[in-house]
């Protein structure tokens, strides 16, 4: 699965050919969860307060890339990076 963006030591990856609706995957610290890209909010699993946060966050401030993304890995097209939080 392609990581798409990584930063504070969370990495967020998506799936080609993924099951609606459209989500992310992020691993942080041995914590993993789906989130959602039009909310920001964590769909499955866990993450501590403050990266659920951080992530909530950076996905509203890139939903535009990310739901570019999950169009390219509908159609099972290569991924594009995106900023990290700490490098925005």
């Amino acid at each position: 699965m392609p990581v798409i963006s990584y930063f504070f030591g969370i990495y967020i990856r998506m799936y080609h050919a993924d099951h609606p609706p459209a989500h992310f995957h992020v691993e942080y610290q041995g914590h993993e969860a789906f989130v959602s890209i039009l909310t920001g909010e964590v769909q499955k699993g866990h993450l501590p307060s403050k990266a659920a946060r951080i992530v909530r966050e950076w996905a509203l401030e890139h939903q535009e890339e990310l739901m570019t993304n999950w169009q390219r890995a509908v159609n099972l097209m290569p991924l594009e990076r995106i900023p990290g939080a700490d490098n925005d």
